[in-house]
């Protein structure tokens, strides 16, 4: 049997509710799953044509998404964008571009980034603070940083490039806070950013996120992806997304209301807010895993973390039955504090 020698231990990850059932058992009333970050309320334009799935994506189809997704992430002419199937592959695949080199992780955050490259047999940094990401010859950004929110100007991003080789910021988070993004601010060659159709439009299951950067990069990426990667409902889908404005600035406003109202409830019932972003909040308290049981046996699912076991992230709930639910249980954990 093949074996390379490295650890098989995947980290932790949100929406796995094959083990949360395992765990809890199957709730009457169905999973609410808070744990993923991904916008509640869907893009609801997702009907396709019989051509995207019966016939191969031409390169034309490509093409025209990537405009879509140029003009909605603010590309310069001279910055360069492919698509992929879901940033998770782009950080598969970076790895075997930049070999042996020393990667500083800006951290916590989202853990396949040092799994990817620890995997490939390079030395991870984990920096605490944001100025320590230029110790390593690759570094890595998320911002709004998952999953305590943590926010960096384009500006200081910018800086950041100048003492590294190649500086990855992931954007999944980006867009309901579109003036963080350092996409319109490309001037330099090693800034690489990732973006998702995901998080933000609630198409997770589309697997379809963006690289942007210098043509070098993102062209030797595009070739280890190799042919359709990005399958043709995908194409089809996220252009009609990426170019519906009007849905998008609505979902901006609504995504406002909606983390304010759940910060507004959590801290109503004392939980300590350390973070988030429109999409997610982060706690932090001592009963954390007991919280997280009792959400779960009532059939919502919570973001644990195995290495801050005192954290919970919780995403929105999305309709009204959702929310009654979910301050059903605080109430009753409330009342067993008494």
């Amino acid at each position: 049997m093949f074996d390379n020698g490295k650890s098989r231990n995947s980290p932790l990850h949100g929406g796995n509710l094959t083990a949360a059932k395992a765990e809890f058992g199957a709730p009457k009333e169905g999973w609410i799953d808070l744990s993923t970050g991904i916008n509640p309320v869907c893009y609801p334009r997702t009907e396709i044509s019989e051509q995207s799935l019966r016939m191969l994506p031409t390169p034309g189809d490509v093409e025209i998404l990537t405009n879509a997704a140029r003009d909605y992430y603010c590309v310069e002419n001279e910055g360069a964008i492919i698509a992929a199937p879901g940033t998770q592959s782009v950080l598969q695949n970076l790895p075997q571009l930049y070999p042996d080199r020393k990667i500083a992780i800006l951290s916590p955050t989202y853990s396949e980034h040092g799994h990817t490259w620890e995997s490939a047999g390079n030395e991870i940094f984990r920096a605490e603070e944001f100025e320590a990401l230029s110790i390593g010859d690759v570094a890595v950004l998320v911002n709004p940083n998952n999953p305590d929110g943590r926010r960096y100007s384009p500006e200081d991003i910018v800086r950041l490039a100048e003492k590294v080789e190649l500086l990855i910021v992931d954007e999944a988070f980006c867009d309901a806070s579109p003036d963080l993004s350092v996409v319109p601010h490309l001037k330099s060659s090693n800034i690489l950013v990732l973006r998702s159709i995901g998080k933000f439009f609630g198409l997770a299951g589309l697997r379809l996120g963006f690289v942007i950067g210098d043509a070098g990069i993102t062209d030797a990426l595009r070739d280890q992806l190799g042919p359709w990667s990005v399958s043709g409902p995908a194409i089809e889908i996220g252009e009609r997304a990426l170019l519906d404005i009007a849905w998008i600035a609505e979902m901006q406003k609504t995504l406002a209301v909606q983390s304010t109202k759940l910060n507004d409830l959590l801290s109503a019932h004392a939980l300590t807010i350390v973070g988030g972003t429109e999409l997610f909040t982060l706690i932090e308290t001592e009963e954390a895993q007991a919280i997280y049981k009792t959400f779960g046996r009532a059939g919502i699912l919570l973001r644990r973390f195995e290495d801050q076991p005192n954290w919970l992230r919780i995403g929105l709930p999305g309709v009204k039955s959702e929310w009654q639910r979910f301050e059903a249980v605080l109430n009753a954990i409330d009342n067993m504090g008494e």
